[in-house]
């Protein structure tokens, strides 16, 4: 079985994220969607309102599971089996980072594949931190976010 692990922060999860997302479900046999911690990052939605988002976007979607996580992603990898680690890239500094990151990961753990999906060009501009500072100020970021979702659950965070 062909499982891959989607880790971030996804604080929140973009319609940038939704499109890496659906764009790879045919590749693999299982997604599971890695809400992680990063020591770097305060969060600013809460664990349960994203747990809660991406499950609703993904409701219907056999292939996709979310789970919460603290610690390597590789040692998550382990944990479930997953033998491929998916990840966005929107620029070139994005790949630079990711690249260290799953070369890092692949001395680790040889046996761990990182595989990468361009976003679309639409998408490219499109980061968590500028949907928070959208919502923070009272803007509307819903033009960012995956249809279905509840936008006064955006506006209610500070």
């Amino acid at each position: 079985m062909k499982i891959a692990i989607f880790p971030g922060s996804f604080d929140p999860f973009t319609i940038g994220h939704e499109s890496i997302l659906r764009r790879a479900i045919p590749m693999f046999d299982k997604i599971i969607v890695m809400i992680g911690f990063n020591a770097n990052k305060k969060s600013f939605f809460s664990l349960e309102k994203r747990l809660k988002w991406i499950n609703q976007i993904f409701e219907n979607v056999e292939k996709v599971e979310v789970r919460v996580h603290e610690g390597l992603t590789v040692d998550f990898c382990k944990e479930v089996g997953a033998r491929y680690i998916l990840r966005g890239l929107r620029t070139s500094a994005d790949f630079e980072y990711e690249r260290a990151i799953a070369q890092v990961n692949k001395k680790m753990h040889p046996e761990i594949e990182t595989v990468f999906l361009l976003t679309l060009p639409e998408h490219t501009p499109i980061n968590a931190t500028i949907i928070r500072d959208i919502v923070f100020h009272g803007g509307d970021a819903s033009m960012f976010l995956p249809k279905g979702l509840d936008m006064n659950e955006f506006k209610t965070e500070k």
